[in-house]
């Protein structure tokens, strides 16, 4: 007789996989933890911010700022973690796909004229135009690629989730410009020069070669990479990017915070909030109604309302930041939207009571 085989032991999780997980657990006390660190200790967020010369030789200094490096870094690991073949499905049935993309177009040409209107209407000295620019620069942005993670966490589909995150950041270069540009005689004062400013030097390259390009390598690396390789690769790019978007988080919000501590103003805060968080409502609103509206099912339903609602707040910071250097408060209502955004994801994945199956009659 031969002898029985027995099962291969399983094999422990590598020490990276387990901090990976560990952390992905308390990501939200670790998000908290970067804005305490932003707020009490300002100082070296400060000096990230700004643009430091690397010393390549005698002759050649470098120009180098850590807020675009951190961000090229975590959207270079979401496009290594991205399942391309899982997209053929979507192909197939792009009904999703299609209306997210319409949807991601469509939201901030609804939503910002609403928010315009109502600030206009308040006794600030700008009409509300600065915390209408910071929401512009959040909703034109491409969905954020933290969705995916999520989609994962919920029963959302992810091959569409992931062709919503592709999608919309390929097509950034062309539509982010674009709605911004129609966008700006919302404004008033001295933002509409800025940012028409800012598009024609930094927009469209800033969104190719900060959003897509990191994207699309992490993507090529994927595909030509074998499959061992891949997972080696992710074991140690994964946690490292998942430490600098908590380092970018914490540079970001250091502008902000540590301006408010030197220079308190309660009225712009507690407006930050509220037109971040009606923003942020009305994004996730339009796009569950649109889902009930298509008859979508649940896991699409629920990828096409975080596509709608979920934004790259970190991308937006960072133009936000190249686009109006001398206003850092304005960094108030994109940090208070990556929060949002997080909050209403997370009710958006979580898991519905299901009702109890009916016995099968017996006999």
């Amino acid at each position: 007789m031969n002898a029985p085989t027995t099962a291969p032991a399983p094999t422990a999780p590598a020490p990276t996989d387990r901090a990976t997980a560990w952390l992905r657990r308390r990501l939200g006390r670790a998000v908290l933890l970067s804005y305490a660190c932003a707020l009490f200790v300002p100082g070296p967020g400060l000096w990230l911010r700004h643009t430091h010369a690397l010393p390549l030789g005698p002759l050649i200094h470098l120009p180098v700022a850590a807020a675009p490096c951190l961000l090229s870094l975590v959207l270079f690991s979401a496009g290594l973690q991205v399942p391309v073949r899982e997209l053929g499905r979507v192909l197939r049935r792009p009904s999703a796909l299609l209306a997210g993309l319409a949807l991601h177009l469509a939201i901030p040409l609804l939503v910002i004229p609403l928010v315009a209107f109502l600030l206009h209407r308040t006794p600030d000295t700008d009409g509300g135009s600065g915390l209408v620019t910071a929401m512009i620069l959040i909703v034109t942005m491409p969905v954020a690629a933290g969705a995916t993670v999520w989609t994962g966490k919920g029963d959302g589909d992810q091959p569409t989730m992931v062709g919503l995150v592709l999608a919309s950041t390929l097509l950034s270069p062309l539509t982010t410009p674009l709605v911004i540009q129609f966008l700006t005689p919302l404004l008033s004062g001295g933002y509409p020069d800025s940012l028409t400013a800012s598009l024609h030097t930094t927009g469209a390259g800033f969104t190719l070669a900060g959003v897509v390009l990191p994207c699309a390598t992490g993507i090529l690396v994927r595909i030509a990479l074998p499959p061992t390789w891949t997972g080696q690769a992710l074991r140690v790019v994964a946690p490292v990017a998942l430490a600098g978007s908590l380092l970018l988080t914490y540079v970001n919000a250091s502008g902000a915070l540590g301006s408010f501590i030197s220079h308190p103003r309660p009225l712009l805060t507690g407006a930050a909030l509220i037109v971040a968080a009606l923003v942020c409502l009305l994004s996730f609103a339009l796009g569950r109604g649109a889902a009930r509206l298509l008859r979508l099912d649940p896991p699409a339903a629920s990828s096409l309302t975080l596509a709608c609602g979920m934004n790259n707040s970190s991308a937006s910071a960072v133009l936000l930041t190249t686009a109006l250097p001398d206003k850092p408060h304005l960094l108030l209502p994109v940090l208070a939207y990556g929060l949002l955004q997080k909050t209403a994801a997370n009710r958006v994945v979580r898991p519905r009571a299901r009702r109890p199956a009916c016995p099968s009659p017996t006999g």
